[in-house]
């Protein structure tokens, strides 16, 4: 079975001969294969030939990553959210897996207030003007539309949407507020991702516990990441979300950057027991596979999910 396959079954809530795995960034490429992603400070200005030339030393890592680690898809992010690069990945992996990228700030997030805007006028707005950042969310939602039409057009399989919009004590805004702020540009995004024949996703850190209805209501396949360091527990989420939501995550991005194996060992099977039957699970961490985790951890994560599914085979 091709990974693929695996995805399509798995996002349908089917049983695939084992969940689909792959993470949406992985960053110690230097310590996994000596060799870095090139420079791309300058892409916008480089000539076509310049882009084709880094992006196939992109996809030359990507290749790596892909096999050393058995992934069943690939969010490009490096470039990040460039149709180029999607169509090169496509071009280099389609036939195995699915290939999509990932794009970010396309609704009010935690994110897009802390490196764009301002706290203090956005708490301002919040209780004095919401009119004010309605006008901002609709900007902001045009500006992905926009990313949508071009990673479509480029062949994308899928599109992440990563906004953090939690903490680990919860929504940065009350729910009551996150409905009228935040699900209804997300909502639009999703269904747009839709229409252009793609595959949306959603991602956001935190504790979505008392927001996941307005998740739900999105028309989105997937979402990630089921943090379990904000409480979210995956079999709750799995009871509420099955055969509605698939979800990808959950294994805990803290333990596995400090160990012991033991915890990796509980935090991997606990994910797997609780939301792998069924179908609907994509086996993943619950963030990405930062710089300074070792790799011997997600080395040993891997170990344990792959005696899991021979224990199931």
């Amino acid at each position: 079975m091709t990974g693929r396959q695996r995805m399509q079954m798995a996002l349908r809530f089917a049983q695939p001969d084992r969940p689909p795995h792959w993470v949406s960034l992985f960053a110690p490429v230097r310590e996994a294969f000596g060799r870095d992603f090139p420079d791309l400070s300058d892409w916008d200005t480089r000539s076509a030939p310049a882009r084709a030339r880094l992006l196939d030393e992109c996809m030359a890592i990507y290749r790596l990553i892909i096999d050393r680690y058995q992934w069943d898809a690939l969010a490009v992010w490096c470039p990040w959210c460039e149709p180029e690069a999607v169509a090169a990945a496509k071009r280099a992996f389609g036939d195995e897996i699915m290939v999509g990228t990932m794009c970010g700030s396309n609704v009010w997030s935690i994110d897009y207030i802390s490196a764009f805007s301002d706290w203090m006028q956005f708490s301002v707005d919040l209780a004095e003007n919401p009119a004010r950042l309605h006008d901002h969310a609709e900007q902001l939602l045009a500006k992905g539309m926009k990313a949508v039409d071009g990673v479509a057009e480029a062949g994308a399989d899928f599109l992440l949407l990563v906004d953090d919009v939690a903490f680990n004590a919860g929504p940065f805004i009350s729910p009551a507020q996150f409905g009228e702020l935040i699900t209804p540009y997300l909502r639009r995004q999703v269904q747009h991702i839709a229409s252009r024949g793609m595959i949306p996703m959603v991602h956001s850190d935190g504790d979505l516990t008392s927001v996941l209805d307005d998740y739900l209501s999105l028309g989105a396949a997937c979402l990630h990441s089921i943090d379990p360091m904000a409480g979210m527990d995956i079999a709750e989420v799995k009871r509420r979300t099955h055969g509605k939501l698939a979800l990808m995550g959950n294994v805990q991005c803290d333990v596995l950057h400090r160990g012991p194996r033991e915890a990796i060992r509980q935090s991997v099977l606990y994910c797997l027991e609780n939301a792998a039957p069924g179908g609907g699970l994509i086996f993943s961490t619950s963030n990405t596979i930062f710089p300074g985790m070792p790799l011997e951890n997600y080395d040993y994560m891997l170990e344990v999910f792959h005696e899991y599914c021979q224990r199931q085979g």
